[in-house]
């Protein structure tokens, strides 16, 4: 499938490889984004256009040619320049699978995962390998086995070029202090509840306002906003699974819907509905739901 030019986003997935998902923008000029993470690795290309690269303590303008990687639950943004027309696809990889695969290549002493030191590349063979792999996801007509191969051969030819090429590009951050580690746990077990700083200063034992300026050091987020990121992953996880956009929004402990589609709009630069009505799945998807 080539997708129309539009400023909606399209997002592919595929239930037979529930590791990697896949966005595409045609006009960016829309798409902002505040500060967010996602839970898997995530690795984008610029295929038009400029956009500023938020990521690792810096801010850096990035080009058509131009791929960038944002680790897990590293905090970044990409939005457009003053209105310039920008373009761009963005894989999203479960860091399991994908610390499976770099133990299989010998990168990894052991399947766990390991934060990778490069944010960005200009390597035109590799960005140039992300597009074909691109346009083979969003091709109906593309075997199941076509596509599994793609992204394997892809995420493979990535993986090497990046342990040759490592030099730290990317800051990394210190590990957090165990009293932040059970917060950031507490926060992922009661996202959709409510919570109060109170509590969480219980757990951390410090002050407020330490516990406010430790946390984003580590995490790069307050613990409120790193609460919202997380209500809206399981917003993202409600509808993929098919619940109405009230349900998810519920689910994600969001008191009613419209706010939920403002922040999942701040947060996804998409509305829950685009992020359901804009996605492309394979022809047999609802057949073998039934």
């Amino acid at each position: 499938m080539n997708p129309k030019k539009t400023a909606q986003p399209v997002f592919w997935r595929d239930d037979r490889m529930p590791h990697v998902e896949l966005r595409c923008v045609e006009d960016g000029r829309m798409v902002c984004y505040a500060p967010h993470s996602h839970a898997q690795w995530s690795m984008g290309a610029i295929t038009g256009g400029q956009s500023t690269f938020d990521y690792a303590n810096r801010l850096e303008a990035i080009t058509e040619g131009t791929l960038v990687f944002m680790n897990p639950e590293w905090v970044h943004a990409c939005n457009p320049i003053a209105d310039q027309p920008w373009a761009y696809l963005m894989l999203y990889v479960d860091k399991d699978w994908l610390a499976a695969l770099r133990h299989e290549l010998g990168l990894l002493a052991s399947p766990i995962w390991d934060d990778l030191d490069a944010s960005t590349s200009r390597d035109p063979a590799l960005y140039d390998g992300y597009r074909a792999m691109a346009a083979c996801l969003l091709q109906p007509e593309a075997t199941l086995l076509e596509k599994q191969s793609r992204v394997v051969d892809l995420l493979s030819d990535v993986m090497l070029a990046l342990a040759e090429t490592s030099s730290a590009t990317a800051d990394r951050l210190a590990t957090p202090p165990e009293r932040l580690q059970a917060v950031a746990a507490y926060i992922d077990e009661h996202c959709a509840d409510e919570i109060t700083l109170e509590q969480l200063c219980e757990r951390a034992g410090c002050t407020a306002g330490h516990l406010i300026r430790s946390f984003r050091q580590h995490f790069g987020l307050t613990p409120h906003a790193y609460q919202i990121n997380q209500r809206i992953r399981l917003g993202q996880q409600a509808l993929k699974a098919g619940q109405p956009i009230a349900d998810a929004a519920l689910a994600a402990g969001f008191s009613d819907q419209p706010h939920f589609q403002r922040v999942f709009k701040r947060l996804v630069a998409a509305t829950p509905r685009q992020y359901v009505t804009t996605s492309v799945q394979h022809q047999d998807q609802a057949a073998a739901r039934k």
